[in-house]
């Protein structure tokens, strides 16, 4: 997801309360150095550990025992891996903690935890580096959970002044494995007290394989040579996006992965090809799957191949702020975190977020917080180089807080104002 694109906040309205109080801003607390120590610390020891999805085994096992030296009551297991034959681990390293009354309104913040598949074990420039060979934190998982762990501290030291429910959502395997799904269709949501207003791009991954006929590579003419096949399909698949698409839509379609062949002096019978397509609307995600199926299809056939097109079983569905939600509140909180009391309204990414499947059934908003700009903070996600500026991470926190706090004030706010409507 994009640099330090962490937060996600669900909302609720529920009776719960006769009387509305106060839910005050912690302000010596959001600069605590201790905390801020703290949060870098836990931030530090999760890099050096990155694992992939559905195996974040040692990650939550961290995040349970921050959760236990804060006297937080948690609840395990979530996230589990509902397709074991397409993708490794078993999953159900999810966390869910609650902080305040344990009654309605509820506010729920998110954080995902999982790794990626690079290599950082052979850098010398960072001493907390991964020991993990060919496992990486290169998209800010570590901070982001860091991130939320730090505002559980903040938010434990003055429960007593919470009025609702603070909910914590530690989840796994958001690179690919849908893991926001899985605990959304475990039913988070629907957890006593329940969510129904939540505080990026559609995405999915295709499989190709190209069968050709294969052969001496001395004698091409006896063989359907799946490469050539390939290579045209890739330099094709670049006029979907031009030629397929509306000029005003926007959509990627990206090859990222080729295998086959086994000899130098042999022409493989087949090659398997992986890659990813996104779209601003599932619409447009659509299109563009089905034109990857003809236009692949169309040149594989040219040369005498064919093809068999496999996608992932979860795309991911575009994450769109709900607009009531940030003009209300929202755009506030963010100004407000903001050093200069900005905010700028980012323009649409074809990064995606797997938080699009809880989007889909609630109002919602989501934030970007910058990696900052400390030297060696310049490098793009998923980078082998990838760093963040840890001075940062505490603006992740207060940001965190105040939403959590502030959702909380807002709803109590509208539920008021609709008391007095009635009468």
């Amino acid at each position: 997801m994009g640099s330090m694109a962490f937060t996600t906040l669900l909302l609720i309205v529920c009776v719960a309360f006769s009387v509305a109080q106060q839910n005050a801003i912690p302000e010596d607390l959001l600069s605590d150095n201790e905390i801020e120590a703290w949060v870098i610390s836990l931030r530090r020891d999760l890099h050096t550990t990155p694992e992939l999805m559905f195996k974040e085994t040692v990650t939550s096992a961290k995040i349970q025992t921050a959760l236990r030296a804060l006297d937080i009551d948690f609840k395990m297991g979530y996230g589990r891996n509902t397709k074991p034959d397409r993708i490794e681990g078993l999953g159900g390293t999810g966390v869910i903690a609650d902080i305040g009354t344990g009654k309605s309104p509820t506010v729920l913040l998110r954080a995902d935890m999982d790794g990626l598949p690079i290599d950082e074990s052979k850098r010398t420039d960072l001493e907390f580096r991964s020991t993990h060979p060919g496992r990486m934190h290169a998209c800010g998982h570590d901070g982001h959970t860091s991130m939320l762990l730090g505002a559980a501290r903040v938010l434990k030291a003055m429960e007593g002044n919470i009025n609702g429910t603070v909910r914590l959502m530690f989840q796994p395997a958001e690179e690919g494995g849908a893991g926001g799904k899985r605990m959304r269709d475990e039913g988070i949501l629907e957890m006593e007290p329940a969510v129904e207003r939540v505080v990026l791009a559609a995405c999915d991954r295709f499989q190709i394989l190209i069968h050709g006929v294969g052969g001496h590579a001395a004698m091409p003419h006896l063989t359907k040579d799946p490469i050539v096949a390939t290579a045209a399909m890739v330099q094709g698949f670049q006029t979907i996006i031009s030629r397929g698409l509306h000029p005003l839509e926007s959509g990627v379609v990206s090859v990222t992965k080729l295998e086959g062949g086994s000899a130098l002096n042999v022409i493989p019978s087949g090659i398997t090809m992986w890659g990813t397509v996104r779209a601003l609307s599932t619409e447009t995600l659509v299109t563009l799957m089905k034109r990857v199926e003809t236009v692949g299809g169309d040149i594989a056939k040219s040369y005498g191949c064919n093809i068999t097109v496999t996608w992932s079983p979860d795309f991911y569905p575009p994450t769109d702020n709900d607009k009531d939600l940030w003009d209300d509140f929202a755009s506030g909180v963010a100004a407000q975190v903001s050093e200069t009391k900005e905010y700028a309204n980012v323009v649409p990414t074809m990064g995606a977020e797997d938080f699009g499947f809880i989007a889909e059934r609630v109002p919602s908003a989501f934030y970007l917080l910058g990696q900052g700009s400390a030297p060696g903070t310049d490098y793009g996600l998923h980078h082998p180089m990838f760093s963040i500026d840890e001075s940062v991470l505490m603006k992740g926190v207060e940001l965190h807080v105040r939403s959590a706090l502030g959702s909380l004030e807002d709803l109590w706010q509208k539920r008021e104002e609709a008391l007095k409507a009635r009468k």
